[in-house]
């Protein structure tokens, strides 16, 4: 060996091992994925009002993520149909999926995440080598009435006609409420069901010839509704999964439901390049149907999951499989004989570690998991890596409060014992306003107490506002600071009196929906 050949080996023997966050990992479908971040779907609510293809504001929001070498970002849910909206601002599919103007905004949208679009003051892109994945959604029976996207109480489809929140029990104030803000669905058709596996597969194929890497199948619910405490299906598929939205007795029952997923991934495997990614985000806490922490329950629970996500595993289709729905916890949780954490946050860190354990007994190749909630410290993102609890980490409310994460965090793991259990930012404290406790308002609130609306939590509407701050940030340049002084009812006037298509008409039903959710909504976690 000569001198210069041992000089070359004393040096990289001398370099310091990347940190297993950093190290590349490869997918099924063999698209390499940078490293192990992943800025995961968040509902942006910037789209026009009524839906509509991505914007300015969209490329701007992508375009600052885009700066930071995530591993992977997920868009927020986009609707396959314009008549099945969310909270009316929602990024929708075109019915053509062939027509070059139809096309290019989700192209831009793409470029962005790639870093192919030039950024403010700069005069040339910088590409990087982050994958763009589009999260596909349809929120079935939770369309609200006059922002859902069809005329004003025209039923929305679901698996079976089941009211939101039926069998709950409920405030006056609630029940108003919801049947103003929501039908009873209408039951699903055979042909109705074909319609939606032609949307997420004609999806599947407009996001390749965009330019995206792959895309991701909504299958997770565990919301709140306005009718009740209770977990409900947040979306189409996972209402197939339900047996508190799906009823049916025919090939579409509940005990059938991941046939239905299986054909839509068939299908968009089949439309589209061996290399294209397709995930599917499931939601652990979904299996929880108690909220005792009873040991029996629980294991039948996670044997339910289980089963579900092996299934899906052996079709050998699905590249990545996201598992949300709690806050992660050390492993040193998971051996304490003190049990005393919530069964749904007990429960997620207990599947996710069961998870890989499993999929990775199995020969050839598996779908790799990203876990998401919680994920807030270099400590348990480092820790649920080296248990192998997870292969990717998904990063949500983290990658808007402090969006050059990847960053800030290579630094961090430098000094691990003082960055340990910091978070990356901290999280908004939204109390409840203190005029609520002095009359006439406090009289209201005790009269309709605590109504959650579907999506328009307080929390969730301060990421929002949020997320445009961080798309202003980036005409401005200077660096992102969230607005920690944005209370609550601030948050959701902001949230709601906001607009981008310029019309009147727009403007005024945003504004009539705001003084509606003032007067029945006040949600704060």
């Amino acid at each position: 060996m000569s001198p210069e050949q041992n000089l070359s080996l004393a040096s990289e023997k001398n370099q310091p091992e990347e940190p297993a966050i950093f190290q590349p990992i490869t997918l099924p479908c063999g698209q390499l994925v940078q490293n192990r971040l992943v800025k995961v779907a968040m509902y942006e609510h910037l789209a026009s009002f009524l839906g509509g293809p991505p914007n300015e504001h969209h490329l701007r929001l992508y375009s600052e993520w885009a700066k930071h070498d995530w591993g992977i970002v997920v868009t927020g849910n986009i609707q396959i149909f314009e008549d099945h909206l969310t909270l009316g601002r929602d990024i929708v599919l075109p019915r053509s999926h062939l027509s070059e103007e139809d096309l290019q905004p989700f192209r831009n949208l793409a470029d962005s995440i790639h870093g192919l679009r030039s950024g403010v003051g700069t005069s040339t892109p910088v590409p990087n080598k982050t994958l763009a994945i589009m999260q596909l959604n349809h929120p079935g029976r939770q369309s609200s009435n006059f922002i859902g996207g069809r005329p004003p109480f025209r039923a929305p489809l679901a698996p079976s006609s089941i009211p939101l929140g039926s069998g709950s029990s409920s405030s006056f104030a609630s029940a108003l409420v919801h049947s103003v803000m929501f039908q009873i669905p209408k039951e699903m058709a055979e042909s109705d069901i074909d319609d939606v596996v032609e949307g997420f597969v004609g999806g599947a194929i407009l996001a390749q010839k965009a330019g995206f890497d792959g895309i991701q199948l909504h299958a997770a619910h565990g919301l709140r509704t306005i009718f009740s405490q209770q977990l409900e299906p947040l979306d189409l598929l996972s209402q197939f999964l339900s047996n508190k939205s799906n009823v049916r007795t025919d090939q579409y029952s509940v005990d059938n439901a991941l046939d239905m997923f299986h054909r839509i991934v068939k299908q968009i495997r089949q439309s589209t390049e061996d290399i294209f990614v397709i995930s599917i985000k499931l939601n652990a806490s979904d299996y929880i149907h108690t909220e005792s922490s009873n040991a029996e329950s629980l294991s039948e629970a996670e044997k339910l999951a289980l089963k579900h996500l092996i299934t899906i595993a052996d079709w050998g289709l699905v590249d990545i499989i996201e598992i949300s729905g709690g806050d992660y916890e050390k492993p040193d949780f998971m051996t304490s004989q003190n049990r005393s954490k919530p069964p749904r946050q007990a429960f997620f860190s207990h599947f996710s570690h069961q998870s890989l354990k499993m999929l990775h007994s199995r020969e050839g190749p598996v779908p790799l998991i990203l876990l998401t909630g919680g994920l807030r410290t270099p400590g348990l993102l480092c820790s649920a890596l080296a248990c192998r609890h997870a292969d990717l980490l998904g990063i949500g409310r983290g990658s808007v409060v402090c969006p050059d994460l990847p960053s800030v965090l290579r630094e961090r793991l430098q000094d691990s014992r003082r960055w340990d259990d910091i978070p990356f930012q901290p999280e908004p404290y939204l109390n409840m306003p203190w005029i609520i406790a002095y009359p006439p308002f406090s009289w209201i609130w005790n009269a309709i107490g605590k109504v959650n609306l579907i999506g328009a939590g307080v929390t969730m509407a301060w990421y929002i506002v949020a997320m445009r701050q961080l798309a202003d940030s980036v005409i401005s340049r200077e660096r992102f600071k969230p607005n920690y002084h944005l209370g609550g009812l601030q948050s959701i006037f902001c949230m709601w009196a906001w607009r981008t298509d310029g019309t009147k008409l727009g403007f005024q039903l945003i504004v009539s929906c705001f003084l509606v959710l003032l007067l029945a909504v006040y949600l704060y976690r």
